[in-house]
């Protein structure tokens, strides 16, 4: 069921399922459902079932959908099949390096078989050898704005060609500042062409974007903004500061799996990272202040499985698509609730099962609260969880360990100040 809201056009989240149909019940090309056959992709996502139509009809789109569920071909099957049957270009606009490539790796699968050839223009990266890219005259340009803006400048690329315009995780991007920049490389586009917007969060700052960029755009949810993958079980342990890193090594020894965690800071990340190798555990760390390398090094460790433990910063909250993530840990809680839906996104993934624990202090109860409003949903507290005693004490003091003549950090004390609402 849809309704028309001033200058969008609602689709209700309710109404919307999952098809049981194939791709070329929606209208894509036979030639192209073929090629999803080959890549194994055959029944389409709640996402894909309702944008992909409304794409390959030439409309504008606005996409709410939970992190995992393939927003990338819902706009990646439509796009390539209009740039391999007519002409024109497509320009993909993304926050973080990380997702750029890792959209750049899911569109080259498809996109190849139909001699689509794609540009990835990011930071970090010699602007040279993107340069050598551009000469041979992509079809999709796969970027972040920062790095766009630079080869725009340079008079490297031109948008007056561009059919279709993609921002990815527009929310993200303008929490990230990337205003003035999408601005700008929207103005060079032509007027005439279609504009899609798609994220797992969809805040009134996207609406007013959308308003000013986009013609009469279908808004569609297949669940509420803010809605977790389904899933996952969800779990927040509340205890002191000093506590966390004691308890953090005895859920790391309950799970074999692949492990995310997520710390607030750079100095955390790095630190954690740290007293985690001097533990024996098989760790990697991926922040701003490593080089773009660097992190490429390690996100690779981590899907091959050289590495079974991933640290990050929220750098990596919507940039991560790796398989099998058995669990996701806040060793801190995000600074904003839409965060937390990215952190724990990266488990349960695909159908999958997955487990998601935060740590919280007695203090965070209204961010406990704010995460509950906005998921809808009440989480498992486990208020001070029992922590494992020993004779024995530490004689570091970095995350929760006690110092070796300091007072025993393991035992446990009653919250006086943390109350739910």
């Amino acid at each position: 069921m849809a309704y028309r809201n001033g200058s969008f056009i609602f689709f209700m989240s309710e109404q919307i399922k999952q098809t049981k149909s194939g791709f070329a019940e929606l209208g894509v090309n036979p030639l192209v459902s073929s090629a999803l056959e080959t890549l194994n992709l055959n029944s389409p996502t709640p996402i894909q079932a309702k944008s992909i139509p409304v794409i390959l009809a030439g409309q504008d789109l606005i996409g709410v959908a939970q992190t995992g569920t393939g927003k990338t071909f819902a706009f990646g099957i439509p796009l390539i099949e209009r740039l391999a049957f007519n002409k024109g270009k497509g320009l993909v606009l993304l926050p973080t390096r990380e997702l750029a490539l890792q959209v750049d790796e899911n569109l080259r699968k498809l996109g190849n078989k139909f001699g689509l050839r794609t540009a990835v223009l990011i930071g970090g990266e010699a602007i040279g050898r993107q340069a050598q890219s551009l000469r041979r005259n992509p079809h999709i340009f796969i970027a972040t704005p920062g790095r766009l803006i630079d080869h725009l400048k340079r008079g490297w690329v031109k948008l007056d060609d561009i059919k279709i315009l993609v921002l990815d995780e527009a929310d993200l991007m303008l929490d990230m500042g990337f205003a003035p920049q999408i601005e700008e490389i929207i103005k060079q586009t032509p007027k005439e062409r279609q504009a899609l917007l798609f994220s797992a969060t969809m805040p009134l700052s996207i609406l007013k974007l959308a308003s000013l960029h986009m013609n009469l755009p279908i808004h569609i949810e297949v669940a509420p903004q803010g809605t977790t993958v389904e899933r996952v079980d969800q779990e927040i342990y509340v205890m002191r500061k000093e506590d966390k890193y004691i308890q953090l090594e005895k859920i790391l020894n309950q799970f074999n799996g692949a492990i995310l965690i997520f710390a607030r800071t750079k100095h955390g990340v790095k630190e954690l990272t740290k007293d985690l190798k001097t533990s024996g555990h098989k760790v990697a760390e991926i922040h701003s202040n490593l080089s773009f390398n660097q992190r490429c090094e390690s996100m690779a460790g981590f899907k091959n499985k050289r590495y079974r433990i991933l640290i990050a910063t929220d750098i990596a909250a919507r940039g991560i698509d790796v398989s099998n993530i058995e669990l996701v840990v806040n060793y801190d809680l995000p600074d904003s609730s839409e965060d937390y839906v990215h952190r724990i996104g990266r488990t349960a993934r695909a159908g999958n099962v997955g487990k998601a624990i935060s740590f919280a202090t007695p203090n965070q109860g209204k961010d406990i609260i704010s995460i509950e409003r906005l998921i809808n949903k009440k989480l498992n507290l486990t208020k001070f969880a029992e922590l494992e005693r020993s004779n024995t004490r530490p004689t570091y003091s970095r995350y929760g360990k006690t110092s070796s003549f300091g007072r025993s950090n393991t035992s446990r004390s009653k919250p006086n100040n943390f109350r739910r609402k």
